[in-house]
């Protein structure tokens, strides 16, 4: 009885989620106490639940947020506007220089694993370049929604977080067998920037233009930007990732200390740490928040029991002799099931079936995690009609969602198959 409370919470979860009835924050928290009181267990039991489930998230939680903070710091101060300057004096008139060069640029600025911020800065540099040299401005959003793909597995993405909380990890046990994996998306998808680039060289030639970013900024951008601090904040930067791969100091830690130390440096007066905490606040909360409400979510799924109930009924269905195969079908059907799931209904709602089926099947959980990350709102998330940032895409580079996805989808699922067939090759998911 219990599995079928269990399947209820995520059937529920999903139909308020797609119908927009309330926000993922209310669904997350409201619908597992509601069915858990239906379900027989006292508001004393259910208090217990969640508070257990929301200690398991806090690292990941307090992770995302200063990871955000830390990385919109580093966006202020314009860390990366060097790139940005050289890829586009460098690509001048060639559309195959400049496709590879929007490739490039847009991998770069996706470290910071917040998509919003990657397609505002990479259309405004290149999208009046695809204009002045009539490219197609569906390989603008193209090779843009292929790039952040492989980068979006970034520990510190909303996406990964994600996965993290839920099977109760840490970065260095999801993130590091994947790097991989994202090395041969990152070369699969400059394979494909190059076909399309060549494509659009035999069909317009190389032409002379010259276009200066610099002068495209805010005045308000202008004024956060620390070029003389450039060096500092790239050898901090460098730093940062090297302990974050090495699990030198725990994640969570590092970004804390790691994001007061470039604020400091960066803004050591009051006012303009303010002015950068203020002018990301309302992101930061919206994601960090999110994952304290799944930790109710999970926590009530777990110390209920109805997450072991629901996974030995599914276990039950896969047929003797082919358990073995279910993390390489949960990589390659990842990237399709952007466009059915949101994030949140994935993560919170059909990864922790998968990960405790995959316990009773005497499989490794954490490999389901990397498996579903490498496509499900990672790859995936940039062609998704569920994510608000995919409009911000095809609305910056102008252009239609079913002209988007027309054009990507099948070599933005190439990516997550050639990534399914390395993180196998390198032991990352199993066989």
């Amino acid at each position: 009885m219990l599995a079928v409370f269990g399947f209820a919470i995520i059937l529920i979860f999903l139909a308020l989620i797609i119908s927009k009835k309330v926000s993922v924050m209310a669904a997350l928290v409201l619908t597992p106490v509601l069915v858990a009181l239906l379900a027989g267990f006292s508001p004393v039991e259910i208090g217990k639940f969640g508070l257990e489930g929301i200690k398991q998230v806090a690292p990941t939680g307090i992770l995302l947020m200063f990871a955000v903070l830390y990385f919109a710091t580093m966006l202020d101060a314009g860390l990366f506007d060097p790139v940005i300057s050289f890829i586009i004096k460098t690509v001048k008139g060639d559309p195959l220089k400049v496709v590879i060069g929007t490739a490039i640029l847009a991998m770069i600025v996706h470290l910071d694993g917040d998509g919003t911020a990657t397609f505002m800065i990479v259309l405004s540099a290149f999208l009046p370049i695809y204009k002045a040299l009539k490219m197609n401005k569906l390989v603008l959003s193209g090779v843009v929604a292929m790039a952040v793909g492989p980068i979006h597995l970034v520990p510190w993405s909303g996406t990964s977080a994600r996965a993290i909380s839920v099977l109760e990890t840490d970065s260095v046990q999801i993130f590091n067998p994947n790097i991989p994996a994202i090395c041969a998306g990152i070369l699969w998808v400059l394979f494909v920037a190059y076909l399309w680039g060549k494509k659009e060289r035999n069909r317009l030639g190389v032409l002379d233009f010259t276009y200066n970013h610099q002068q495209e900024l805010t005045e308000e951008q202008r004024l956060l930007r620390r070029p003389k601090l450039i060096f500092i904040n790239a050898l901090l930067t460098i730093l940062l990732i090297i302990c974050l791969m090495e699990g030198w100091v725990p994640a969570p830690v590092l970004f804390v200390i790691a994001s007061m130390v470039v604020l400091q440096i960066n803004y050591p007066k009051l006012k303009d740490q303010k002015k950068v905490v203020s002018k990301h606040g309302n992101n930061i909360f919206m994601v960090s928040s999110l994952i304290f409400a799944a930790g109710i979510f999970s926590g009530i799924l777990n110390g209920s029991g109805m997450i072991n109930e629901m996974s030995n009924s599914l276990v039950s269905l896969i047929p003797d002799g082919h358990a073995n195969l279910l993390p390489i079908l949960t990589a390659i059907t990842s990237m399709p099931a952007s466009v059915l799931f949101t994030p949140d209904a994935y993560y919170f709602g059909v990864l922790p079936v998968l990960a405790e089926s995959a316990t009773q099947l005497n499989l490794d959980t954490l490999q389901m995690g990397r498996a579903a990350l490498l496509g499900q709102m990672t790859v995936g998330f940039p062609l998704s009609p569920l994510t608000a940032s995919t409009f911000l895409l095809i609305g910056l580079a102008e252009v239609e969602l079913d002209d988007h996805q027309k054009h990507t989808f099948l070599w933005a699922w190439g990516t997550t198959i050639i990534m399914s067939l390395a993180a196998l090759l390198t032991g990352s998911i199993g066989i």
